[in-house]
């Protein structure tokens, strides 16, 4: 018997397919799943129920139905695809610029499941290829809801990953506003206010929240600060990855730098824009490689750091965990702890800000805070243990990002992935082609 022969042969088949679906079920862990065993012998050797009831078997020469062939192929396509997405990989588009100069808005990639275990899906009343809209309307069915189940993955999250994550405060989403963050909106001007002017919302399950992909700053148990700018964890300055950049000051001998050598960096121009009055640039983003590009230009007389601090038009609401206690800003705040699965705290009303969404909506607590003091499911709580770890995300582009510094810690059952490669890049500012960039095809990330 040849190789050829061997690889038609239905016995040898049918162990290669057996032993592939019982490595899956193995990995799923639910056995129950063993039963398509018996569908897999029937496709392959007895053939007794014609399973793909739709297609249509043809007798030689008999002309082919299209339509049926087409729905065939498109049967096949949405039961790979989606089979693929859930546990392998997912594509992903970047919508802004929060990660440059990582990743920049208008990159496709694909979001590996494997590196830190696919997610069982919560919600699978879902329309294929769509993960919360379509048509203008939600894409899902709550009427079947599970439990947070992960599988195992190569490894946990790692300080300094790049990481794709459901939005936290994307549970509740305001239907005028749906990018907007609606718990600072609540925290700014109002429940009512918000509602009435962006509303009505919608309420989301944790699987269904918008995505989105930040760099992975503190793990469990780290303590963390920013301090001018600069991540410090554990009393150690973290490493400054190459994309990673600030906003500064530039101030010019009264002229622009010219639009070719910002290109050339890879700036985003429309970040930013040459005023007159300064002259110059108020917040210039810059890597520490740009930066010393941009103070070597000739028409540059002065780059100095765009630093916030606190009280200098920064509401108390704007920054985690929204008291003012702490008089934290986006370049100066902590020391913060990231809470891990196990541990303990103690809590009080000073420090109940920091756990308190985390206890009621990320752990499924009832919390009422009384003059009696702190109460957890009904009972007293002078402490608190976590269920779930927890995670710290920045973006690189550290002054134009919508991050962890202004609504808090990621739980570990909102982490959906790692982008792995790009496949596509597009600049929306520029014209077919010139918008296409091609030193982003096929690039690994």
């Amino acid at each position: 018997m040849n190789l050829k022969e061997i690889i038609q042969n239905r016995w040898v088949k049918l162990g290669f397919w057996a032993l592939l679906y019982i490595a899956w079920v193995i990995w799923l862990g639910n056995y129950w799943w063993l039963l398509g065993l018996g569908i897999i012998f029937d496709l392959i050797i007895t053939k007794k129920v014609k399973w793909l009831f739709w297609k249509k078997e043809y007798k030689e020469g008999e002309k082919h139905n299209v339509w049926l062939d087409w729905l065939d192929a498109i049967i096949f396509a949405v039961v790979v695809v989606t089979f693929i997405n859930i546990f392998f990989f997912q594509a992903f588009k970047i919508p802004s610029s929060s990660m440059e100069s990582t990743l920049y808005t208008g990159d496709h990639l694909f979001v590996s499941k494997l590196t830190y275990g696919p997610k069982v899906p919560q919600t699978p009343l879902t329309i294929p290829f769509t993960h919360n809209r379509a048509f203008g309307r939600e894409s899902y069915s709550t009427l079947i809801q599970r439990d947070y189940r992960r599988l195992k993955g190569f490894r946990s999250v790692r300080r300094g990953d790049i990481v794709v994550f459901a939005f936290p405060n994307g549970d509740t989403v305001l239907t005028r506003r749906p990018a907007d963050d609606y718990y600072s909106w609540v925290r700014s001007s109002g429940r009512e206010y918000a509602i009435e002017h962006f509303g009505p919302i919608i309420v989301r399950p944790a699987d269904k929240k918008d995505h989105y992909v930040k760099r992975c700053v503190a793990i469990p148990g780290d303590t963390l600060s920013v301090k001018e700018g600069l991540v410090w964890v554990n009393g150690q300055q973290q490493e400054v990855y190459p994309g990673v950049q600030l906003s500064y000051r530039v101030v010019t001998t009264g002229q622009p730098i010219a639009a070719r050598i910002l290109d050339k960096m890879g700036l985003n121009s429309h970040e930013f824009r040459f005023d007159s009055s300064i002259p110059g640039y108020a917040c210039m983003p810059l890597t520490e490689k740009n930066l010393e590009k941009v103070k070597a230009l000739q028409n540059v007389v002065e780059v100095t750091p765009d630093l916030e601090v606190y009280g200098v038009g920064l509401r108390d609401t704007e920054i985690f965990p929204f008291t003012g206690k702490e008089h934290w800003s986006r370049d100066n705040m902590g020391p913060l702890w990231i809470p891990s699965k196990g541990a303990t705290v103690q809590l009080d009303r000073n420090n109940l800000p920091l756990y308190e969404r985390i206890i009621r909506d990320y752990e499924h607590n009832t919390l009422d805070v009384t003059e009696e003091g702190i109460f957890i499911n009904g009972e007293a709580a002078q402490s608190y243990t976590f269920k779930q770890d927890y995670y710290f995300m920045m973006g690189d582009n550290r002054h134009n990002s919508l991050d962890s510094r202004y609504w808090g810690f990621v739980p570990e059952d909102h982490i959906v992935g790692t982008p792995s490669v790009i496949w596509l890049s597009t600049d929306v500012n520029k014209a077919f082609p010139g918008n296409i960039r091609w030193r982003r095809f096929l690039k690994f990330v």
